[in-house]
Order: C-alpha cells, then sequence, then structure tokens
C-alpha cells in the first residue's frame, strides 16, 4: 500500500515539468520588460510616430501581463502540488507510525486525508479530501 502511495506521490505531485515552465515564463518576462524598457529609451532619444510608439510600446505590455498571468498560474500549481505532497507525505509517516495493520477507524490518520464530510442524509454523504478531491457516497 505505502509503496502505491509513494507512486500516486510522485505521478500527481512532481512539479519539475512545471519548475521548467515556470523558469522559460520568467525569462520571457525579463526579455519583455528589457524590450519595454528599450522602447521607451528609443522613444526618449529618437523623434518617432508617437502613434507607432504607442502601438508597440501597449503590444509588447500585453504579451508582458499575458506572460505574467501564465507565470502566476504555473507557481499557483507548483504550490498546489507541493501541498498536496506534504499531505500525502503526513498520511505515509502517520501510517508508517502504525503497529502492525490497520484493523480498526484511527482518527488520526483519517484526520490525515479527509479536510470534511457533508452528510445530506444517511444514505447521501460526500467526503472531501484535503487536496480538494471529493468522493460522493449513496
Amino acid at each position: 500500500m505505502l509503496e502505491n502511495i509513494r507512486l500516486v506521490k510522485k505521478q500527481i505531485c512532481d512539479t519539475a515539468d512545471l519548475e521548467s515552465e515556470s523558469q522559460r515564463l520568467m525569462e520571457e518576462m525579463q526579455v519583455l520588460s528589457d524590450m519595454v524598457q528599450k522602447c521607451i529609451n528609443e522613444n526618449a532619444r529618437i523623434a518617432q510616430n508617437q502613434t507607432d510608439y504607442q502601438k508597440r510600446y501597449d503590444e509588447l505590455v500585453s504579451r508582458y501581463d499575458a506572460t505574467k498571468v501564465k507565470y502566476h498560474e504555473t507557481e499557483k500549481s507548483i504550490k498546489a502540488r507541493q501541498a498536496k505532497a506534504e499531505r500525502l507525505g503526513a498520511f505515509v509517516k502517520a501510517f508508517t507510525a502504525q503497529s502492525g495493520a490497520v484493523t480498526k477507524f484511527d482518527e488520526g490518520l483519517w484526520g490525515t486525508l479527509v479536510d470534511y464530510m457533508t452528510v445530506y442524509s444517511k444514505d447521501d454523504i460526500s467526503v472531501t479530501f484535503k487536496d480538494g478531491t471529493e468522493i460522493h457516497i449513496g
């Protein structure tokens, strides 16, 4: 069982791809920021059509803002996966601390996984786990 949990943790909590994407987006934001600054500096030094300048400037800023949104979404995903990894790690730790097989309900183990339960009726129950996963029973 623990090996299965470790495999699941590896699959759903891996952040390597997201971290690469985050780094790429950060580098792209730096390039775009440099391009915006260059655009501003050129406008200050060289007389140019202000409509063309404003169009170019707005396009660069728009690209920067879109990249920044993607960067923050990627960082949020990384943090969410890291939080899942911590919760699964806590479960594994609590589970391995058990002496022998779990043969009865263990409140501590349950608490490491479940955030809350919603009971609609005796035959209609919803369990929400700490990672946001919800299972409907009934």
